[in-house]
């Protein structure tokens, strides 16, 4: 970097810091310094004394009087002797977390102000797939800063998740009519990854051939090449990186992999490469710039078996690297073979149309290791933003941004052409390609980024140009200043704009037809729409979700403020690390705080997903065996207890799945366990286990299992789902556990937005340290990582800010504090429903750990009740029902988190009192077993009791639509 740049960035940073004095006990009192303003008359550097407040009694729901006579109920004197019974004493962590004490949520934001400071947002023409966009500000406020919005959870009851099923239809609509293509999922994690889906999509329907190559265009984004490389090889798929314009299909191949527009820029007719490769029994896949197809021929009309891609650019920052929804369609015979989420219209038992997640027996939950993909979190508050935005703008709206933005595009390479550059191949949609000589080229760069321009070095020789909707001519302007190196411009660019011919494109076919996508242009009328689908539906603005293994617990307000801060928002994933500082010491902190709630040695942020964790552990595993020349080792043990994500990540590890049976307690065998693994002693790789137990239970004999596992070569994976019971009481490391992957949008306090988004980092042992996840265009990871399995190198980085906020928020004991008090709300719950409805799995003294299961089998023989009726039944009451028949058939679990308060606890605990006496009425008599309110809904009373579907609507089998446009 040049004197002027490193003088630029110190003095950016300089004018941002905060100096801080900081009493070292939670909520002390905090002296700062406020910032340098740029006005001398308004910045006198006054210090003003704050009186800091603690975050920790905010976040908990139990005021320290309810927890004592929640524990009264219990039985315990303290909540310190209820953690001795509950948590195992040979795991207890002997000392307190090594972390920064607790803070007020006003010193903590400033504290980010001036790390987020540290960042340096330049303009970035860098393309590769994230481009620099507007977000309406209707949507930014009323969706993605809308908790009722974010903190909404999977739309699995869809009496209470009407709203956002319709916004995700219309996103699913969206997809489909501008790739051409008839199914359209409800989004994906990100490009990279949705490529390497439609691989090992494609790759099931064409296992009859026995091909095992894909090829894959080298005019595809980088990063988009190396998560296909990375899934690719544990499944014994050869990838082949070519030029289409030369590739003979002489080497069989399953399945080809496009990009349209190129990664440069370059806009090829793909029809007869197409027509060829289904000539040899190939599937074709495109990964297409979405924007792109309002003007250009859509995939689907010239032969694409499956499109796919990301909506970043419809309306959602580029948060240097996510959270973004892909997007993957594909044609009408291959829906049963789709990954991920789809949302279907169907109709309720009156014959209304009613939208349900439709053909769900595809998803892993149901496949486990038939599975062909572990996709579990997907995107989907993005994908309601992306969608929203295309039913504000409409189909007008996005063409004449398209126009705009290839307008532009083709004035900036005349005046690059009058310059004396030679470019690629016209026709250019955003970018330009621009041939130069080596040391040109990098004093261009250098140049460009002393002006806080980010141009792409594409290869040695050339540099890209990417425009995107916020594009000015003041942009332009200084681009070709910038390009003319000193001379004066020898045009105007307004006179070369006038010269440059309209925007058009050969697309003929109409999209975007339906009424919703006409209707919302105004802003009165799109925030009518988003308010009214949010009325539709249920998030913790409304009350409680108990849903066992997903702990949706308070996303505090301070901690969703950094998300939408420029600084954060507007930085492109590939920007120099120079540019990133902020971001760099936001990551350092957050993985030494998360290493030290572990106890591992290392974590990597890249995985944007806990089933991607899953994966990315399982692949650290495999590789560290290699490695030692153990190859061979791949079996991976898995309890029958275990998250379907697990088989499924394991088989797309190249593993081979053996169950584990669990014993009547809800604990894993050991003598199975025993008797398993040493018969597969010579082929283990693995354990994955889930701590605590799915089934609820601080399982004993975590040691011995954890012993067993490494006295026969293998690796222990920990399942980190459950890691809300375990912050500051107990440490995967420190029991036996080599590598753990985290859901920071569970325990860690990113909310699940309806579906998404996610984070899934794993922790690893020293040992497994080398083998850390890498990236093809920015360094990271070990010196012999595995490959990338996110398109960005840190997931979803713009979302990270949340977890550091709750962390340093929180501090050591705020946190052991969460952990205790939610197996003290837990406890509760079980103690008080037990004389109504059995718990199913209890510990050694009769406790749970954070969530519990009540068994509710007995009432299909005694009167004819079902679990889904009694879950209907709850949203009656104004809940959202527990997970429902997992991991036990026939039973609720319920996990209350640590942010419910008492009364709302008790609240719960009434309504499942309430349903109880209305199934004895059913037992006595009283009632007709057929018709009563457990089996039909009641008569409309307004507000969250306005259900109108009924509670036989999931079973339905009748024919469903995925579109807007067609019938019923």
């Amino acid at each position: 970097m040049s004197e002027s740049l490193i003088d630029a960035a110190n003095t950016h940073q300089a004018q941002a810091l905060v100096t801080r004095s900081i009493d070292p006990t939670p909520g002390g009192d905090s002296i700062l310094v406020a910032p340098s303003t740029q006005d001398p008359q308004t910045d006198r550097g006054t210090v003003q004394a704050w009186a800091g407040e603690d975050f920790v009694p905010r976040h908990l729901g139990p005021s320290l009087a309810d927890q004592a006579q929640m524990l009264e109920v219990l039985g315990f004197p303290s909540l310190a002797a209820l953690i001795a019974k509950t948590v195992p004493p040979a795991i207890r962590l002997s000392r307190e977390l090594q972390l920064p004490a607790g803070r007020s949520e006003y010193d903590v934001l400033q504290t980010l102000r001036a790390i987020a400071a540290q960042n340096q947002v330049f303009r970035s023409f860098l393309g590769m797939g994230y481009s620099p966009c507007i977000t309406p500000p209707v949507i930014q406020r009323n969706i993605l800063e809308n908790p009722g919005w974010y903190t909404q959870y999977t739309p699995y009851q869809p009496e209470i998740a009407q709203g956002r099923l319709e916004a995700l239809l219309n996103f699913q609509t969206m997809v489909s009519d501008l790739t051409g293509l008839a199914i359209a999922n409800a989004s994906l994690l990100d490009e990279g990854t949705a490529a390497a889906e439609a691989m090992t999509m494609c790759y099931g329907l064409q296992a009859k051939q026995g091909v095992k190559t894909f090829w894959v265009s080298d005019t595809c984004h980088p990063q988009t090449i190396a998560v296909v490389q990375t899934r690719a090889q544990p499944l014994g798929i050869e990838v082949v990186v070519g030029d289409h314009r030369s590739f003979n299909f002489d080497t069989p191949v399953f399945a080809v992999l496009l990009q349209y527009p190129a990664s440069d820029g370059a806009i090829y007719d793909y029809q007869l490469f197409i027509d060829q490769a289904h000539a040899r029994g190939a599937l074709a896949i495109v990964a297409a710039d979405l924007l792109s197809l309002t003007l250009l021929t859509p995939p689907g009309e010239f032969g694409a078996d499956v499109a796919i891609g990301n909506t970043q650019r419809f309306g959602i920052p580029m948060g240097y690297g996510g959270p973004h929804a892909a997007y993957f369609a594909t044609r009408e015979p291959y829906k049963r073979q789709i990954p991920g989420r789809l949302v279907g219209v169907s109709k309720d038992v009156h014959g209304h149309p009613a939208l349900r997640l439709a053909l769900q027996t595809r998803e892993q939950h149901i496949r486990r290791d038939k599975a062909t993909s572990n996709i579990c979190t997907a995107q989907v508050l993005l994908a309601v933003m992306a969608g929203m935005y295309a039913v504000y703008h409409g189909p007008a709206g996005l063409k004449q941004i398209a126009q705009r933005i290839q307008q532009l595009t083709q004035t900036l390479a005349l005046g690059l052409q009058r310059l004396g550059y030679q470019l690629g191949q016209p026709p250019y949609f955003d970018t330009v390609r621009i041939q130069v000589e080596v040391h040109r080229g990098w004093r261009l760069l250098e140049r460009a980024r002393s002006q806080r321009i980010n141009l792409r070095a594409i290869a040695p020789n050339s540099l890209g140009i990417s425009l995107n909707e916020t594009t000015t001519l003041q942009d332009l302007q200084d681009l070709l200043t910038l390009f003319a190196e000193e001379q004066p411009l020898p045009f105007t660019v307004s006179a070369l704009l006038a010269e440059t011919p309209a925007a058009y494109g050969p697309r003929t076919s109409p999209y975007l037809t339906h009424p919703v996508f006409h209707r919302y242009h105004s802003e009165t009328e799109l925030l009518r729409y988003i308010h009214r689908l949010q009325a539709k539906d249920l998030s913790l603005t409304t009350a409680m979700i108990p849903l066992g293994s997903c702990t949706m617990k308070l996303n505090a307000t301070a901690e969703m403020v950094p998300v939408t801060w420029p600084e954060f928002g507007q930085l492109h994933p590939f920007v120099p690390l120079e540019q990133a500082q902020g971001y760099q010491l936001l990551f350092q902190q957050l993985e030494t705080w998360l290493a030290e709630i572990t106890g591992f040695a290392g974590i990597s942020l890249q995985p944007n997903a806990g089933s991607q964790g899953e994966y990315t552990g399982l692949l650290v595993i495999r590789a560290y065996h290699q490695h030692r020349g153990e190859g061979h080792r791949t079996v991976c043990l898995i309890p029958q207890s275990a998250h379907g994500t697990n088989p499924a990540s394991a088989v797309m590890a190249g593993m081979q799945v053996v169950a584990i049976a669990c014993d009547a307690h809800g604990n894993i065998d050991i003598a199975d366990l025993r008797a398993k693994a040493k018969q597969h002693q010579q082929q283990l790789a693995a354990l994955m286990v889930t701590y605590p137990s799915t089934h609820g239970v601080f399982e004993e004999g975590i040691r011995e299992i954890c012993a067993l596992v490494h006295a026969c070569g293998g690796q222990v994976y920990l399942d980190g789902a459950n890691m809300n019971a375990q912050v500051g009481l107990c440490r995967p490391a420190d029991f036996g556990a080599d590598v753990c992957h985290l859901n920071l949008h569970k325990t860690f306090c990113i909310p699940h937005g309806g579906g998404g988004p996610g984070m899934g980092p794993i922790g690893v042992a020293a040992h497994l340290l080398p083998f850390l996840p890498g990236h093809p265009v920015v360094a990271t990871g070990g010196s012999q990582g595995v490959g990338a399995v996110a398109a960005a190198p840190w997931g979803s980085g713009s979302i990270l800010p949340i977890s550091w906020v709750y962390i340093a928020l929180m501090g050591a004991q705020g946190l052991t504090q969460a952990t205790e008090v939610a197996i003290l709300n837990a406890n509760y719950i079980a103690h008080r429903l037990a004389p109504y409805y059995p718990i199913l799995y209890q510990g050694q003294q009769g406790l749970v750990a954070h969530e519990c299961i009540l068994d509710l089998r007995q009432f299909k023989k005694t009167a004819e009740v079902e679990v889904d009726d009694i879950a209907k039944r709850l949203i009656d009451y104004g809940f959202h029902p527990p997970t429902v028949s997992w991991p036990v058939a026939g039973t609720m679990m319920v996990e209350p988190t640590e942010s419910e308060s008492k009364q709302e606890l008790d609240r719960f605990c009434e309504a499942m009192i309430a349903i109880r006496a209305e199934i004895q009425a059913i037992e006595r008599g009283e009632v007709d077993r057929h018709n009563n309110l457990l089996k039909n809904c009641p008569p409309h009373r307004g507000g969250l009791n306005d259900r109108r579907l009924e509670s036989s609507l999931f079973p339905r089998t009748g024919r469903v639509s995925l579109r807007l446009d067609t019938g019923t």
